[in-house]
């Protein structure tokens, strides 16, 4: 594979470690009064904006982002991985695509942001839609956000993410067990966050009298979700600390990852 394409797609990893590092922290401090916020992957830009030299670091964080979107893309056209063309290879090349317009998206929405005089607003993206079609539209998402929470557990399970490293070629033991660690948690919390926000999608759609925009909440209303839940703040913590350790992940996916 071109050495580019590697430095792209490892850019890419570090760039989405640091957006889910910072959701995760975010919201742990939150969940135990210590300041901190529920916040989304847009909330996180915005926290970053209004950070010291915030301007810099989200072009330079926009630019990652478009980087890891660009690895996406490679990998769901190009295919340089062999992931094959069958129907289970078919799915997964079609959610890279997917994943790669959601972080293009996202990447210059942190490029925009960086020149932008104003905040992003708050403004609700589903009046966007046609009222007439936003509850097949919300189903349609929320079933998808529920494949992909289901995916995530099993990819946990089975452990298969752990492929993608050459940890054979480890000697720190205790390296191998960091990144086996850090991959179980992040994709476990994960999962839990994406089936939350799935539910929401999924109760939006099959709202009646058009109401379905009211019930779209994002990663923001999934913490809360779980804040609201009788553990108190105990499962929020849990959940956004795996959601940092996702994070971490990430950053070991750009140091250790092979390719083939």
């Amino acid at each position: 594979m071109d050495d580019k394409i590697k430095k792209a797609a490892k850019t890419g990893f570090a760039a989405k470690g640091v957006v889910y590092l910072i959701t995760g922290v975010l919201a742990f401090m939150a969940a135990f009064n210590l300041g901190g916020q529920k916040a989304g992957k847009l909330e996180v830009i915005d926290f970053l904006e209004n950070q010291p030299f915030g301007k810099f670091i989200l072009v330079a964080l926009g630019l990652g982002l478009c980087c890891y979107a660009l690895w996406r893309f490679i990998q769901s056209i190009q295919d340089p991985e062999n992931i094959g063309d069958d129907s289970k290879g078919a799915v997964k090349r079609i959610s890279f695509f997917i994943s790669g317009l959601i972080y293009m998206g996202l990447g210059f929405f942190a490029i925009l942001n960086a020149f932008s005089q104003s905040g992003s607003g708050g403004g609700s993206k589903s009046s966007m839609i046609p009222s007439e079609y936003q509850q097949y539209i919300f189903l349609a998402v929320g079933i998808c956000l529920a494949g992909k929470s289901i995916y995530q557990f099993i990819k946990a399970y089975k452990g298969k993410f752990i492929s993608k490293f050459n940890l054979k070629a480890m000697s720190d033991s205790k390296k191998r067990k960091f990144i086996k660690n850090m991959g179980y948690a992040g994709l476990t919390a994960r999962g839990i966050l994406v089936g939350i926000v799935a539910y929401f999608f999924v109760t939006a759609g099959l709202s009646i009298g058009g109401s379905a925009s009211s019930g779209m909440q994002g990663t923001s209303g999934a913490f809360s979700f779980l804040q609201q839940n009788s553990s108190g703040p105990w499962l929020m913590g849990l959940v956004a600390a795996g959601l940092a350790c996702y994070g971490v992940y990430m950053f070991t996916m750009s140091k250790y990852r092979s390719f083939n």
